[in-house]
């Protein structure tokens, strides 16, 4: 059983409501995939509503809302349709306002997925574009480009897209359009001042309706600058990312944003924002700039290993960087777009988490999905073990923590999905190669049994392995020593024991045992090794694992007073 004992701490309190996603516990929901209330076998808008109440027992401050606009799902839902209304499949815009009242009144914000890089094929935009002539204004508002050889019968450039093929498609009279990701999501044209507006509007829409901030998708990959000439994707890709790329993370992406900031800090509290940006870590600090987003993802965690040193350097360097940003930082460890940790840390090490790290290297875990799950074997209880205190440790530092929604069920990758269920267009664009990002992205068990263990009426639109019955909500709920009641109990602790956004490491002797200490005496130990270690003297708060005879076994997180 998981020991827990009282705290007598209390919580700082002095942070005002401008600055609550500075410390904040966010939890993230993939909305086809959480609760399904209509019983069609996709989640939606009111079985999230639904669950509020789990949501708020869970002890989040927030929620962050991945996208539920009309799409196709072409891409998860990243291929928008309509960036100010809900797919009819999930809801309604009086839907959204009563999930947004309901997350009010349990004390929980909101943070809505927005997707500014590409629109899907289906907007009324880009069928416009495809209508309209070359040269015309709505094909302005995307990144259109006469092709090569006779009759533009040849791509502008030999470039490839991210999910695989190439990123440039025909329209049927001598031009292209580029997509950085699916065939179905043609990239916007951030020159276009119509786009810039249209945005703000998006902006102000959601805001007006209550959402407290904002994920923004692709936050690196808005400015682009191509020229006349196009240069090869062999040229691109020695093409140094120093604010002059002609695709990412160029510095003028920053002009977009502080028209964004203008938007924000109009309402009060401000709306917030956070950067998915994929760029070197020296870069990452003007996405969250106070003039900027305010906060930008920090991935190192999430890619790498169960490992002290990998850890205590990725947190010292992250922590440094949110000061020169004036941010706090973010710590992440499994989201819509990789395996879950639980499942990545019962897997050989990788050997290359560094802060700032290679984020072009392998994802952990993809040799394993394309085997099916079969190679290397995955060690089960070990991964979860090793989860269970990876995340105690995360909620322990300063900064905002993202969770992922089923992590705190303790939930493995499903990684035996039938081709024929699959959906990711990874998946069908690069064969043999990727196996695409279905297996974190299954329906939620909530009961032992039923078609769906209890996330709709019937079977879920992803299918659900047997094992989920075990480690559904209801089940969990029963069991004191439950990942689900470890997350709650952790969760609660952290709000009653957040204090100042500083920490200092703890010396214990150990290469293989980190321990830092938050300003309030509240002291945070991991035993990264195989061998059992003493704790520091006082008072044992929660531990993700039972201690042995009063001393701290591997793969094991304390938390205590001292």
């Amino acid at each position: 059983m998981t020991e827990v004992m009282e705290p007598t701490l209390t919580p700082d309190s002095s942070a005002g409501d401008a600055t609550w996603w500075r410390q904040a516990a966010v939890y993230q929901i993939y909305p086809r995939a959480f609760a399904d209330a209509d019983g069609d076998g996709i989640g939606d808008l009111p079985g999230i509503t639904a669950h509020v109440p789990y949501l708020r027992e869970l002890g989040v401050d927030a929620v962050w809302l991945s996208p539920f606009y009309p799409s196709a799902l072409a891409d998860g839902g990243y291929d928008v349709d309509d960036y100010r209304d809900v797919d009819p499949r999930l809801g309604t815009l009086d839907d959204f306002d009563a999930l947004v009242a309901a997350l009010h009144d349990a004390g929980i914000k909101l943070i809505v997925d927005l997707v500014p890089n590409h629109t899907s094929d289906r907007h009324v935009w880009f069928q416009e574009a495809l209508r309209s002539p070359k040269g015309s204004p709505a094909r302005d508002r995307y990144i259109f480009r006469d092709g090569k050889g006779p009759d533009g019968a040849e791509p502008p450039a030999d470039w490839q897209s991210v999910f695989g093929g190439p990123a440039w498609e025909p329209v049927g009279d001598g031009q292209w359009y580029m997509h950085h990701f699916a065939t179905e999501q043609p990239d916007l044209n951030w020159k276009n001042p119509e786009v810039r507006a249209d945005f703000l509007h998006t902006l102000r829409f959601w805001s007006d309706r209550g959402v407290d901030g904002f994920r923004v998708d692709v936050a690196h990959g808005l400015a682009k600058d191509l020229g006349e000439e196009l240069p090869s994707q062999a040229e691109l890709d020695a093409t140094p990312r120093d604010g002059n790329h002609p695709l990412w993370d160029r510095d003028d992406v920053h002009d977009i944003y502080a028209e964004w900031r203008t938007v924000f800090d109009s309402y009060d509290p401000p709306r917030t924002a956070v950067a998915e940006a994929w760029v070197a870590a020296d870069r990452r600090a003007r996405y969250a700039s106070a003039h900027g987003l305010g906060q930008a993802f920090n991935f190192d965690l999430l890619e790498a290993d169960f490992d002290a040193g990998q850890f205590r350097e990725i947190i010292t360097f992250n922590l440094e960087l949110a000061e020169t940003s004036g941010s706090s930082t973010t710590w992440v460890f499994s989201n819509h777009d990789v395996v879950r940790h639980a499942t990545r840390y019962g897997l050989p090490p990788r050997g290359t988490g560094a802060a700032g790290g290679d984020h072009t290297a392998e994802k952990q875990g993809k040799r394993w999905l394309l085997s099916g799950g079969t190679e290397p074997v995955l060690q089960r209880e070990l991964g979860l073990r090793r989860a269970r205190a990876a995340t105690l440790l995360e909620l322990a530092l300063p900064g905002s923590s993202y969770l992922y929604q089923g992590e705190e069920l303790g939930l493995h990758e499903v990684a035996d999905i039938p081709d024929e269920s699959r959906q990711d267009p990874t998946f069908f664009r690069s064969p043999g190669i990727e196996i695409g990002r279905d297996g974190c992205r299954v329906p939620l068990p909530w009961t032992r049994e039923g078609a769906s263990f209890g996330f709709g009426a019937g079977p879920a639109d992803l299918p659900q392995p047997d094992w989920f019955g075990d480690l559904a909500v209801e089940v969990q709920e029963q069991d004191p020593a439950s990942t689900l009641a470890l997350y709650r109990r952790a969760l609660t602790l952290r709000r009653e024991l957040q204090t100042d956004e500083t920490m200092e490491w703890h010396d214990t002797g150990r290469d293989d045992v980190l321990a830092f200490r938050r300003p309030n005496g509240w002291l945070s130990v991991t035993n990264f090794g195989d061998d059992v270690v003493d704790l520091p003297a006082g008072e044992v708060l929660l531990t993700s694992a039972p201690l042995d005879g009063g001393r701290l076994p591997g793969a094991t997180t304390a938390w205590l007073r001292v």
